[in-house]
């Protein structure tokens, strides 16, 4: 089995791992009520998503 002969540096192990983090939800506006909404996800006050109402809520 392979061995590394050497620790690797914090400075290169960072490098590797830069892109791991993680990153925050983008957020859209709903184009019904004009809420804050995350993209690509029915919007949670109107039920609006891409053009048609596909959850009929109560507040309607």
């Amino acid at each position: 089995m392979a061995v590394p002969k050497r620790k690797h540096s914090n400075s290169r192990s960072g490098k590797r791992r830069s892109h791991d983090h993680v990153k925050p939800r983008q957020l859209g506006y709903c184009p019904q009520c004009s809420s804050s909404v995350p993209t690509h996800t029915i919007c949670p006050k109107c039920g609006y998503y891409q053009g048609r109402t596909l959850i009929e809520t109560e507040a309607q």
